[in-house]
């Protein structure tokens, strides 16, 4: 049999690509489900390519578990959330069960990414907006301009960190304008498009100076860099200055914007800054919208931005 298990590539990410290519064809994917495990497929190629791997017939179970395990350092490490950790090891058993006879590897029990949906019990420190703009100067000043602003497209109108660097705030500054919503498509989980409430004054501020940021651009993300290069390097770098100040990462940011617009909703603060809850109703209200407003299809995700509901 030919390299790659004769899929007609001998490149292992264009392999996988035709695999999956085939598979949404057969109706077992859906085609922006393609999309997204290609993307985190070519990034455990990325990582074993140094190890000299070359072939996806040379990918086993065992080398599987140890990038997990690399993956659970980084989250310890709050470099990455242990959803998408897990999901980076599930696209690459979804990969390998379309080319081979594949053993599964658990994201959890045989890599150690700690679970999802585990309720937060620490308030976010990106709730205090002075903490938050200590460290937003620090980017300012070390001409992290672009970095700033995802983090402040984080904090403000809750956005992954991918979906802010995606954004185009020209078009999205226009429309919060017109309509007081923005809507959220390039970078979202699964091509979910999505509204959020622009209803602040700062949330017009972050959007505006994104746009700056962005200039002749279709996003944050400059013209010479793809998402990947940007993430890598202005990003990674970015979440220096927010550590310093204890803020772990643009995730704990969203998790701030969570806590504020429960405080919005229900009038009260969120139960992890509270200690508990003080309607059922309105909490279950404030839960489903705040579930659609980060892009969630649960709505027990919530209890990882703002604690559980008892």
């Amino acid at each position: 049999m030919s390299r790659n298990y004769g899929l007609g590539s001998r490149d292992m990410s264009s392999a996988a690509r035709i695999a999956l290519d085939r598979a949404a064809q057969r109706g077992e994917l859906s085609f922006s489900s393609v999309a997204t495990l290609t993307e985190r497929f070519s990034q455990f190629v990325n990582a074993v390519r140094a190890q000299g791997i070359g072939r996806l017939e040379r990918i086993s179970p065992e080398l599987v578990q140890a990038y997990g395990q690399h993956l659970s350092t980084q989250v310890q490490r709050s470099e990455l959330s242990p959803a998408y950790a897990q999901n980076l090891v599930s696209a690459i058993n979804t990969v390998m069960h379309l080319v081979c006879d594949w053993s599964s590897v658990s994201p959890t029990k045989a890599c150690g990414i700690a679970q999802r949906c585990a309720v937060r019990d620490t308030p976010p420190l990106g709730v205090d907006r002075t903490l938050l703009e200590r460290s937003l100067e620090q980017l300012r000043g070390n001409d992290q301009l672009r970095a700033a602003a995802v983090a402040d497209l984080a904090r403000e109108l809750g956005l992954r960190s991918k979906e802010a660097a995606l954004l185009n705030a020209h078009k999205a500054l226009e429309e919060a304008r017109e309509s007081g919503l923005v809507t959220i498509i390039d970078g979202t989980k699964g091509g979910r498009a999505r509204t959020v409430p622009v209803l602040q004054e700062q949330q017009l501020s972050a959007l505006a100076n994104a746009a700056i940021q962005q200039g002749v651009g279709r996003s944050l993300i400059p013209v010479e860099q793809n998402w990947k290069q940007f993430r890598e390097n202005t990003l990674r770098q970015g979440r220096i200055p927010l550590q310093q100040v204890g803020i772990t990462g643009y995730h704990d940011l969203r998790a701030a914007y969570a806590c504020d617009r429960y405080q919005q909703i229900t009038g009260s603060p969120a139960p992890v800054i509270a200690g508990g809850i003080v309607d059922k109703h309105l909490d279950r209200l404030a839960r489903e919208q705040i579930s659609s407003e980060l892009g969630h299809g649960r709505i027990d995700v919530v209890s990882e931005y703002i604690g559980g509901r008892g």
